[in-house]
């Protein structure tokens, strides 16, 4: 079982004066601790219990977002307005909307 290979977070959470960790793959799980290590250590022992007790309950695992394929396309919905905003903005610049939506999300 390698839970080392999910997606870990830390942030500050100003509301409860601590950090909190997160795991992407486990989005229901998070641990709080006013020290950001400890906080990193608490999530990931959490997931590994967590893991365990599915593995025992014949469970599957969620697979690493780290170790899935990645085709790069993905489809977007978005209003005819901004389509239109986003096709003007990419002709002007002398780009694809492709190439002009990959920029802006760059950001």
């Amino acid at each position: 079982m390698k839970t080392g290979h999910y997606t870990y977070r830390i942030s500050w959470s100003p509301e409860d004066n601590e950090f909190v960790a997160t795991c992407c793959e486990f989005p229901s799980l998070s641990w709080l601790d006013a020290n950001e290590e400890a906080a990193f250590r608490g999530i990931r022992k959490m997931v590994r219990d967590v893991a365990s007790d599915m593995l025992a309950n014949g469970e599957t695992l969620p697979q690493p977002l780290a170790e899935r394929t990645y085709s790069g396309k993905f489809q977007l919905r978005l209003p005819p307005d901004m389509h239109r905003r986003l096709t003007i903005e990419a002709a002007e610049a002398g780009v694809s909307i492709n190439r002009w939506v990959n920029f802006k999300l760059a950001g």
